[in-house]
């Protein structure tokens, strides 16, 4: 028998019949044990060896002592941090990346009390309608100069038909430009406001829901979007399928203007597609549409694409634990579970939203933003290191 290392774990190779390092403290009384048993100690290595299930743990067990032990005294703490060490440095690196995103859109953005949908239409001024028609798509930019020559403030925009819009000075030929411009300006006639036509705006208007669908779409996606469908089915869930669903791949550009101002029941086509990856990829559902919004959001969008994409590989883990774990019958236990946690924890945040400083909602919204990708990163990496493990 191979006498004992100092330092570590007691733990038996049983296929070479070695032992790998452990306390130089219980060496006397395993000699002991050795000398008065032989017999029982033999029978016992016989029946380990005929055992996979055990023969794979102990080698499991074995290969994490040794990533646990440093190879001298001097190199402990170098060695316990080489495995780490990477992700540590990638995690610091996007933790700066958020900060400075953080501190720069909080410095650069206007204040949320000086956004058009702040400000009723009829007190806009000739360059903000500007700032209105250019939000519309980049096709608006065109028609720019001519709006601003004849200084067309909120009163006059509301006057403006669409025979005037397609004479001098205006000019507007292309017919979907000018249903399109019509569209908007109806909604903005009904709101008496800009209505929200990105993140900020619609955190301006929505704060409460806002936060509220950035947690639940990130903690229970499946659960996020039927509250969309059943609750807020017109202003969030219409444009969100449409988006994310489209009715034509290759679109033009007025096609692609069409989609995001039609809000025509969805066709059975675009449900299937929808209802495929919402059973089985309700992530990849909000990937996409933070992917159609890259131009806008560019640094956003991404944070939103990485951190949906490690969400579905954590899922992933999660039911592949409860597979391996032969745990399938608990599975209407836990989704009942969960659905009353999510659901609780929204009524108590509902109850209590009035009290919650502003401030305090901010930080909520923009740690969940910028920082849970973040956090989910080191989530992914232990997990795929656990199941490395139970895999030796």
């Amino acid at each position: 028998m191979v006498q004992p290392k100092a330092g570590g774990w007691i733990c038996w190779n049983v296929n070479q019949g070695t032992q790998g390092p452990e306390n130089p403290d219980s060496l006397p009384h395993r000699d002991a044990i050795e000398k008065l048993f032989p017999d029982a100690i033999r029978m016992r290595f016989e029946d380990i060896q005929q055992n996979n299930d055990i023969v794979q743990s102990l080698a499991a067990f074995q290969k994490y002592g040794n990533d646990q032990i440093p190879l001298a005294p001097n190199t402990g703490r170098v060695n316990q941090q080489r495995g780490g060490g990477f992700f540590s440095g990638v995690l610091t690196a996007l933790t700066g990346v958020a900060v400075v995103l953080l501190v720069y859109h909080w410095s650069s953005r206007e204040s949320e009390h000086d956004l058009l949908v702040h400000k009723a239409v009829a007190k806009w001024t000739a360059e903000e309608v500007v700032l209105w028609l250019e939000q519309l798509g980049p096709w608006a930019s065109l028609y720019r100069d001519r709006f601003l020559s004849e200084r067309v403030n909120g009163r006059l925009l509301l006057t403006l038909t669409e025979e005037e819009f397609a004479r001098a000075p205006y000019t507007i030929e292309n017919g979907s430009h000018r249903r399109a411009i019509l569209m908007e300006l109806e909604r903005v006639k009904a709101l008496g406001v800009k209505p929200p036509q990105n993140l900020w705006e619609y955190k301006a208007v929505n704060p409460g829901r806002s936060l509220f669908l950035l947690y639940a779409l990130k903690s229970s996606p499946r659960l996020g979007l039927l509250y969309l469908y059943l609750f807020d089915y017109t202003d969030t869930f219409l444009p969100f399928i449409h988006t994310i669903c489209p009715l034509q791949e290759d679109s033009s550009e007025e096609d692609i203007i069409a989609k995001l101002l039609d809000l025509r029941e969805p066709t059975w086509k675009q449900w299937r597609e929808f209802l495929v990856k919402y059973s089985f990829l309700p992530y990849q559902l909000i990937a996409e549409f933070a992917w159609d919004w890259l131009e806008v959001h560019y640094w956003t969008s991404r944070f939103l694409i990485v951190n949906a994409m490690l969400l579905s590989v954590l899922e992933l883990f999660s039911f592949w634990r409860i597979w391996s774990r032969s745990e399938l019958k608990t599975v209407p236990q836990r989704m009942w579970s969960h659905f009353w946690k999510v659901s609780t924890q929204g009524l108590f945040v509902a109850m209590f939203w009035p009290l919650i400083p502003q401030f305090v909602c901010n930080c909520l919204f923009y740690w969940a933003l910028y920082f849970n990708p973040i956090i989910n990163i080191d989530l992914v990496v232990k997990e795929v290191r656990r199941l490395e493990t139970q895999v030796l």
